[in-house]
């Protein structure tokens, strides 16, 4: 009876359970403005430590996100990570409250109070969105996510406020969408670097590959437009290098799994993505078939009573996207969706710093995001029933 109970505790022992298997999914937290020093530090990671089992819960217990962590062999890591780059704007904004500071003898109190508050608000959010600023931080955040990869472990970002512009920033700059051969054709290299480039194929690339300091394939001027290098035999040593640099300066292949960006000012900092003599919008479209050809899930959820949450964009079908991006979508199974419709239940001078504290409320939409996003991209049922109501609503206004 013994050798019977000994032989069925070590079957036991060898099947795998559930329980037993490694969390390799990182949610990566990171954030906002004004919090660069340590009292909206701590602010800000005592949030996001409340947040995240809430969301985790969440997201564990809804079917369709199940099935689709199990596809993907993806099981949530307990811990969040923080990624926080407040600190780094603390110089710049000292100087600018020297500044405020006096002003404060020659200006009404209402100029001052006005003042004082658009400095603590949006200093860190401008400071960011300035490029000589946000590299750097786009590198710093590439090591983490490089990290991760080499431990197994894919990551999905969750950018608060101005950090959303960090999650879209690094979308632009580091996922490998450029395709060399193409690229070349579409700036007009000439006949000669052409069949060097078809004779010397490289792996897809990103874009800080192609213009940081040691790749110097080319330059980006201030509207977007990329320069090849016009020293023609320096130009072919680099293109040389493009493996190297892609394995350097780019997202792995498969790392980043999605985007959730909330508490989101980015249509306000970044209006000029409607401009379409923007040249950066040439990489913005390209950076949009990779996300959807690629499974990623870039998802906007903003309370609606948020002064500085802003709709990113209109939903729109695989079809919409492919006549606006005037390019071929194929095999998609990523999402872009937007929600801005939350009711946080809160007043519109606390929405903002609300996402914590109405946490639940979060958590529900961001997985009613994740579940509507993927049925108004994949089930045409529901996207018809979504369409037809957009349409009668237009009909009545």
């Amino acid at each position: 009876m013994k050798k019977i109970l000994l032989i069925l505790f070590m079957l036991f022992l060898a099947v795998p359970t559930g329980f037993a298997q490694d969390a390799n999914l990182t949610f990566m937290y990171i954030n906002g403005s004004n919090n660069n020093d340590k009292k909206m530090r701590d602010w800000y990671i005592k949030g996001v430590n409340k947040l995240h089992p809430v969301i985790k819960k969440q997201f564990e217990k809804n079917a369709q996100i199940k099935k689709w962590s199990n596809d993907n062999k993806l099981v949530i890591e307990d811990i969040p990570q923080i990624f926080f780059w407040g600190y780094d704007s603390k110089t710049d904004l000292e100087f600018v409250k020297e500044r405020l500071n006096i002003s404060k003898a020659i200006s009404s109190t209402l100029a001052y109070e006005v003042r004082s508050l658009l400095t603590q608000f949006m200093h860190d959010a401008i400071w960011v969105q300035k490029t000589h600023n946000m590299l750097p931080i786009l590198d710093e955040l590439n090591e983490r996510v490089k990290i991760q990869d080499k431990n197994g472990q894919k990551v999905i970002l969750w950018g608060y406020s101005a950090g959303t512009f960090v999650t879209y920033q690094y979308l632009l700059y580091k996922l490998p969408y450029i395709n060399l051969e193409k690229l070349f054709t579409a700036l007009k290299a000439d006949d000669d670097v052409m069949e060097f480039v078809r004779q010397n194929p490289q792996k897809d690339t990103c874009l800080s590959a192609l213009t940081h300091d040691k790749g110097n394939i080319g330059v980006l001027t201030n509207t977007g437009h990329l320069v090849l290098n016009q020293n023609i035999e320096k130009l072919k040593e680099n293109y040389l290098k493009s493996d190297k640099m892609t394995d350097k300066y780019c997202a792995p292949v498969g790392s980043v799994k999605g985007v959730v960006n909330f508490a989101s000012p980015i249509p306000l900092f970044f209006s000029d993505m409607a401009d379409k003599n923007y040249e950066f919008n040439f990489y913005n479209k390209y950076m949009t078939k990779y996300v959807l050809e690629n499974g990623i899930y870039f998802l906007t959820v903003n309370f609606r009573e948020d002064p500085l949450g802003f709709p990113s964009s209109n939903n729109l079908t695989i079809k919409q996207l492919e006549e606006r991006l005037d390019l071929t979508i194929e095999n998609p199974t990523g999402v872009i969706y937007d929600n801005s419709a939350v009711w946080s239940k809160r007043s519109a001078l606390f929405a903002h710093t609300s996402y914590w504290s109405a946490r639940n409320v979060f958590a529900k939409n961001v997985v009613k995001s994740f579940v509507n996003g993927t049925k108004f991209y994949y089930d045409e049922e529901y996207q018809n029933k979504v369409l037809n109501k957009k349409s009668k609503k237009s009909e009545v206004l």
